[in-house]
């Protein structure tokens, strides 16, 4: 007796409905059917409602905004698909929450992007899809197969498609020094100049410039990180261009959180457009923005689905 195969099927933890329906509706699949809800008391409750045994599972969640509620509801989610004798189980996390925490730079601290991802695997998860990690270092934290999609194509389709071409008068100027690597690709993709911003961080949401490497007068630059959660850093980045006489100031950031009144902020500097991926749902919170371009990851992701289930090499998708 042969043995058929069954569909594979795509689910959504509660962080990212759009970006989830997205994705099914290019891969035309339907979202597998989970009830997920919460006890009186705030405890996660999920009931998956059709059948997965023997089936390859994925799970779209971002682990972002609420990061505590939405890890908690991925592992949930993960723990009642392995326990319905899924075949395998993929994480696929747009934005990987508690990235920072990645090394101990000083005593008594947690490594908990290590944490986060021992907890992946110790639930079920047997593959993980991602982008745009915060230090490449952490795919070297997983046993598990681990797929780290870059938003670089995508954003600088949308950059090209506003802007036009870039020629020798564009610099791309790294944030900090932990978005060097992340600039350099930049400024290799388009054949422009490199700078970088060296800052100070005075704490979790304030950070200070100390100098600029590199030319930007008169430069059209283009500011180059993985995230941005307050805007401190980029706006400091920012200003620190603007002051040095830099023509143009445009920003290119893979995941947005925008917390507080990062986007007010925004508004209100410098820079002249920013493009951000929907890595993380940005929709309601935009709305009022003139200067902010969302850029679908939607069809990028889909395509890394379409890999793993072909068994392909994604290396075109980086291109």
């Amino acid at each position: 007796m042969q043995i058929e195969r069954q569909s594979p099927l795509l689910f959504s933890g509660t962080s990212h409905f759009n970006l989830a329906n997205d994705i099914s509706r290019i891969l035309k699949v339907n979202l597998g059917a989970a009830k997920i809800q919460r006890f009186p008391d705030g405890e996660v409750s999920v009931e998956i409602l059709e059948s997965v045994r023997g089936r390859d599972v994925f799970i779209l969640q971002s682990i972002a905004l609420d990061p505590d509620h939405y890890l908690m509801e991925l592992l949930v989610l993960v723990d009642a698909l392995k326990r319905a004798c899924a075949n395998n189980i993929i994480a696929v996390i747009p934005y990987y929450g508690y990235s920072r925490q990645d090394r101990k730079d000083k005593p008594r601290v947690p490594i908990t992007a290590k944490l986060v991802a021992n907890l992946l695997e110790t639930s079920g998860v047997t593959h993980v899809l991602t982008m745009d990690l915060h230090t490449g270092q952490l795919q070297g934290f997983f046993d598990i197969p681990l797929d780290n999609l870059s938003g670089r194509p995508v954003l600088l389709e949308a950059l090209r498609k506003l802007a036009g071409t870039h020629d020798q008068n564009t610099v791309i100027v790294a944030t900090d020094v932990g978005s060097t690597k992340l600039a350099q690709n930049y400024a290799y993709n388009l054949s422009a100049g490199f700078a970088l911003v060296n800052k100070h961080r005075v704490n979790g949401a304030k950070t200070e410039v100390i100098g600029l490497i590199g030319d930007v007068k008169g430069k059209d630059v283009l500011l180059a990180d993985d995230m941005c959660t307050t805007g401190s850093t980029l706006l400091s980045a920012a200003k620190a261009c603007q002051e040095k006489g830099a023509k143009t100031i445009k920003a290119l950031v893979t995941h947005g959180l925008f917390v507080n009144d990062a986007i007010e902020k925004i508004e209100s500097s410098p820079i002249e457009a920013l493009f951000v991926t929907n890595t993380i749902s940005l929709t309601e919170r935009l709305k009022n923005s003139t200067k902010i371009h969302i850029v679908s990851v939607a069809p990028l992701l889909a395509k890394a689905i379409q890999c793993i289930l072909s068994q392909e090499s994604i290396l075109p998708l980086y291109e």
